[in-house]
């Protein structure tokens, strides 16, 4: 009998890896020669493991994970996982709130700087056509004003002090940071709980799902565009056979069945990440964050490079390298669901936000995978002000993130497409036309259309987490990070349509310790506690 050990068995990983060097330039062509001659297979496409066990391939496989991980890739210079090297990339944006800003989110009477001149071209998205896209139903956001495409970097002068171990380029010979004012932020924080769970629980039964099946079931069920929760309800019992939901998920997550927030990772980080504060304080180390997870997260409740990180540690590896060593989903989503923790206790300091979700981020993975959790943690630091809009936010979240990046790059262009184009479905399309070719759970085709999402949705709270979701991919994730940020945008939580949030029933399953069971109101009023702490 053979143990399936979904994400870390070395001869599931080595698809993913080859196709990882295929994203950012590596020449792997020999060593993926060296694989199909063996009769290895390819990633895949949803699952953890290979459709049939290869135990016989892991000899090779783990010679060719760590040939593989030692190939220089042509784009390391623009995208460094290190914070000094991030930092001297990057000039954040003004302090959110202390200061007016215009609408793009640069400070009144500053000019924001075009996009860095490039030494030569930028490498090619990967590119596959989505599977039966096309023209969709008319999305709804008339009305929505035209926003200029964020720049990547402000001016010098702009740049922010820092304290602590967030200090470096950002803050060296500054005076410490004063802390913005933080009334409403209780409500704020509540909001974005609450916002955090309606999106996760929203693209639950859909996640995994290709685009054409997840706007099937919305439509056949009249429920497209989509404007409230999924259900099995006046779908044909054919397309259910052909399109069925994400089978952990359709008990809990569909509108018949939601009985209070059900438990997903997307929640259980947050959670981690509240203790991390509650134990270590702001200046943990991710050794800190290492040990929360060998004394708190069971390894059950892992996936990706999270798996890989934990199983890492369990062999011996030491933070950085655990991000390394066989880990082929160091560039995924993981890292960015753990960000709001780090973006919602620090109010108007996206810098010192998104530095602090890069202590947590590089557990498990780098670059791309930790720019995402960075460009999160920076847009809800300004969305937590009050003061902020949807657009200075993004602003502030592409301040912090490398500008020649691929993540950059992506969200600038989702950014773009959802300004100049009204139907959503159109720019959905298109983003999934030109960034088809990551995987979907990979964090730069996701981070194009969360800033897609949020920048059509224009603040509006239903309409930004419906268009994360119906945009496909990572759709419980997506939904999940477009709710905490338009959860703080709309700044209380009675302001959040009752029809999301009556179903949660103020209660959230977890196996985190201490917190199965706990209200959002408790949550909100934890988190703040750690948000004023000195």
């Amino acid at each position: 009998m053979t143990l399936r050990l979904t994400w870390v068995q070395p001869e599931d990983l080595v698809g993913h890896e080859l196709r990882q060097a295929s994203e950012d330039g590596r020449d792997a062509r020999a060593l993926a020669a060296r694989w199909t001659a063996a009769g290895g297979p390819p990633s895949p496409e949803t699952a953890g493991a290979s459709p049939v066990p290869r135990p016989d391939l892991r000899p090779l496989a783990e010679e060719l994970l760590d040939t593989l991980t030692s190939l220089p890739s042509p784009l390391s210079a623009h995208e460094p996982t290190d914070l000094p090297s991030i930092q001297a990339l990057t000039a954040p944006p003004t302090r959110v709130g202390r200061r007016p800003a215009g609408r793009d989110g640069w400070a009144h009477g500053t000019a924001p700087p075009a996009a860095p001149p490039r030494s030569e071209p930028e490498p090619a998205p990967p590119v596959r056509r989505a599977r039966g896209a096309g023209p969709g139903a008319e999305a709804s956001g008339a009305g929505k004003g035209a926003v200029p495409l964020c720049p990547p970097v402000p001016p010098l002068a702009e740049r922010l002090p820092t304290t602590g171990r967030d200090a470096g380029p950002w803050g060296v010979g500054t005076a410490p940071a004063e802390r913005l004012p933080t009334t409403g932020l209780r409500d704020r924080l509540h909001a974005a709980w609450l916002g955090r769970a309606v999106g996760c629980l929203l693209g639950k039964p859909v996640e995994k799902l290709p685009l054409p099946a997840l706007r099937a079931l919305a439509r056949a069920a009249g429920n497209w565009p989509l404007t409230s929760w999924f259900t099995e309800r006046g779908v044909p019992p054919e397309l259910l056979a052909a399109h069925p939901w994400n089978r952990r998920s359709a008990a809990t997550s569909l509108a018949e069945n939601i009985d209070g927030m059900p438990e997903d990772d997307d929640l259980n980080y947050p959670l981690l990440n509240l203790l991390l504060l509650q134990r270590y304080g702001r200046d943990f180390t991710t050794a800190d964050v290492a040990r929360l997870w060998l004394d708190e997260l069971p390894a059950g409740r892992t996936f990706t490079a999270e798996r890989v990180a934990y199983r890492n540690l369990l062999d011996g590896v030491e933070p950085p390298l655990t991000a390394v060593r066989r880990n082929p989903f160091r560039e995924w989503i993981g890292a960015q669901i753990r960000a709001d923790v780090h973006g919602w206790t620090h109010p108007g300091d996206p810098v010192a936000a998104a530095a602090q979700a890069h202590r947590d981020a590089v557990l498990t993975h780098t670059a791309n995978g930790v720019y995402g959790a960075m460009f999160v943690a920076a847009v809800l630091a300004a969305a937590a002000t009050g003061t902020a809009d949807v657009h200075q936010a993004l602003a502030a979240g592409l301040g912090v993130v490398p500008p020649r990046s691929r993540l950059a790059e992506a969200v600038r262009r989702g950014i773009a497409y959802a300004t100049t184009e009204p139907d959503f479905d159109a720019v959905v399309d298109r983003l999934h036309a030109e960034l088809g070719g990551y995987h979907w759970v990979h964090a730069v085709p996701n981070a194009a259309l969360l800033a897609a999402a949020l920048t059509h949705a224009d603040g509006d709270f239903s309409r930004s987490v419906c268009a994360a979701v119906s945009g496909g991919w990572d759709t419980d994730s997506n939904g999940a990070t477009a709710g905490s940020v338009a959860g703080l945008l709309a700044g209380h939580p009675d302001r959040l349509p009752e029809r999301w949030t009556s179903p949660l029933k103020n209660r959230l399953a977890t196996s985190v310790p201490s917190f199965d069971g706990t209200g959002f109101d408790t949550l909100a009023e934890l988190t703040h506690l750690e948000a004023v702490r000195p």
